[in-house]
């Protein structure tokens, strides 16, 4: 009889897994193209002078959504404790494309206090990155090892610094002619990032940390 019982398990844990990965799938492509059209009748652009409101809206509702389903979701859950964590590293080294933001800031398109820290954070991870790629390679244990939560810690750190001196200096702009402001950020194709890849970036270092904390008992 268990025997009847367990392929039928079996299938029907991987017809989830499957699942879950298309609904992810969705959700990810959705989200982006929603992003897109936004951005292209100038929804995310705000008045000199204000808070980035609408930009802290796009940053907060996905992360939101995420945690909402995290918590509520135990196959959402299992799904991003089975993420790879070699591919989340990975996908972390393209914030090498930091460098963006220091070419940015040397044509006068934006501010140092913004471009600056920003750029110098994200590229400082991505170059972390294939360390610890390598570390996972050689032992999975990696996973709970101190250096592997700091970089994560510190990604999180870099990104929220990084939105948090984006607003502040949004906040602060006049809007005078010549003015060098972060308002090329509330444009595409610069809005992807505050947008699109902080957010997506957030998560996956959330992700990185869970599997961390269950690795680390064992």
């Amino acid at each position: 009889m268990s025997a009847a019982v367990l392929p039928r398990s079996v299938e029907s844990h991987s017809t989830g897994g499957r699942g879950m990965r298309l609904g992810v799938t969705l959700f990810l492509s959705a989200w982006f193209l929603l992003i897109v059209s936004l951005g292209a009748f100038g929804a995310f652009v705000g008045r000199p002078g204000t808070p980035p409101i609408a930009i802290a809206t796009g940053v907060g509702v996905p992360l939101l959504l995420f945690f909402a389903w995290l918590w509520l979701s135990h196959s959402f859950r299992d799904f991003v404790l089975s993420l790879d964590l070699r591919l989340i590293a990975g996908i972390q080294a393209w914030r090498w494309a930091g460098l963006g933001f220091l070419s940015l800031y040397t044509y006068k398109v934006l501010p140092a206090f913004f471009a600056l820290p920003a750029g110098l954070g994200d590229m400082a991870v991505g170059f972390a990155a294939p360390w610890m790629i390598l570390g996972l390679v050689r032992r999975p244990q990696f996973a709970a090892s101190p250096a592997f939560i700091r970089w994560n810690v510190l990604g999180i750190l870099d990104l929220v610094l990084a939105i948090s001196l984006g607003a502040v200096s949004a906040t602060l702009s006049t809007g005078a002619p010549g003015e060098i402001s972060t308002a090329p950020m509330a444009t595409l194709p610069l809005l992807l990032i505050p947008a699109f890849l902080v957010p997506l970036f957030l998560m996956l270092h959330t992700a990185a940390l869970m599997q961390s904390r269950r690795v680390a008992p064992s």
